[in-house]
């Protein structure tokens, strides 16, 4: 049943509220209007600036010399102490990753794991983590202690049983054994349901007096608020299954199964001294993740602060 005029207002509403504060030349910040040129002075760079450069500098450090390094010459990456800048611009590294390796393989096949992954998060993710949040049930505590429990197993006591049930499904030595670990997760589950405990139970209340059912104000009305826990949500599932070494290390023997990291693990292994492949290799696996999160970082941040997970 469609939702009527009286929800969609109340969405229209606080969309128009939202935009409106944003476009107004003056806000209220502690009781006091604050007029635009006072606005534009506080964008001005603060003291924090003076100690936040130079951390992100020291952050961003490695990965330059990294870039670097994969376009250094053969013997400067050898000599010592090795030069932080090249004499000259060299992408043998380059070359040689793509004509010597599987890069494209394992490429596509991280593509296709973190793909997967990320669209199973968000939904089984959302739907455990709404039901735990609005949904009246017997034993919803402690249904949400145990699965938070599971976070403090360490990960490598799972790994013989794991295994074992994985061998006896037949998902082994294949992608799907590197894809059904990343369905879905403890902590996914807990940050869906941290974020909907912070939305208003009136949109849902105002969504079924008007005659929606359960799941027609989950799709209609709450999933459109989260889009900044579902990127959140979908962040942090790029950052583990793009990342993930030890479990497909174990379950994946096949070399056309094999993951971008696990790829890269047994490269450097048969290439130990070819400096210039391996760092060019790191680069590939690490400038998607970059590129990932500073389009998504906007929503990152609203998402810790309106679900309580700040540090």
């Amino acid at each position: 049943m469609a939702i009527t005029t009286s929800t969609r207002s109340v969405l229209d509403v606080a969309g128009a509220g939202s935009r409106a504060a944003a476009r107004d030349t003056g806000a209220l910040a502690g009781g006091r209007v604050v007029s635009g040129a006072a606005r534009r002075k506080r964008r001005l760079p603060s003291a924090w600036h003076l100690f936040l450069i130079p951390v992100s500098v020291l952050f961003l450090l490695p990965f330059v010399q990294m870039f670097l390094a994969s376009v250094s010459p053969e013997k400067e990456l050898v000599s010592f102490p090795p030069p932080f800048i090249p004499s000259r611009i060299d992408f043998g590294g380059y070359e040689g990753l793509f004509t010597q390796s599987n890069i494209l393989l394992w490429l596509l096949n991280t593509v296709i794991v973190s793909t997967v992954g990320i669209a199973s998060h968000l939904v089984l993710c959302s739907l455990a983590g709404y039901g735990f949040a609005r949904l009246k049930f017997r034993g919803r505590q402690v249904g949400m202690f145990a699965i938070l429990a599971t976070i403090m197993i360490p990960t490598q006591l799972l790994m013989i049983p794991t295994y074992i049930l994985f061998s006896q499904l037949g998902l082994v030595n294949g992608l799907g054994a590197a894809i059904v670990p990343w369905l879905s997760s403890a902590f996914g589950i807990f940050l869906m349901r941290q974020f909907f405990l912070s939305l208003p139970a009136e949109l849902e209340e105002s969504g079924m007096l008007d005659g929606a059912n359960r799941w027609q104000v989950f799709t209609r009305i709450i999933l459109p608020l989260a889009k900044p826990a579902l990127t959140t949500l979908a962040i942090f599932t790029l950052l583990g299954s793009w990342n993930d070494l030890v479990w497909p290390l174990i379950a994946i023997n096949n070399d056309q199964a094999f993951t971008l990291q696990l790829g890269l693990a047994n490269f450097q292994g048969t290439r130990r001294t070819q400096w210039a492949l391996l760092m060019a290799g790191n680069v590939v696996a690490t400038l998607p993740l970059i590129v990932f999160f500073l389009f998504a970082q906007k929503q990152f941040v609203q998402t810790m602060t309106l679900s309580g997970l700040k540090g």
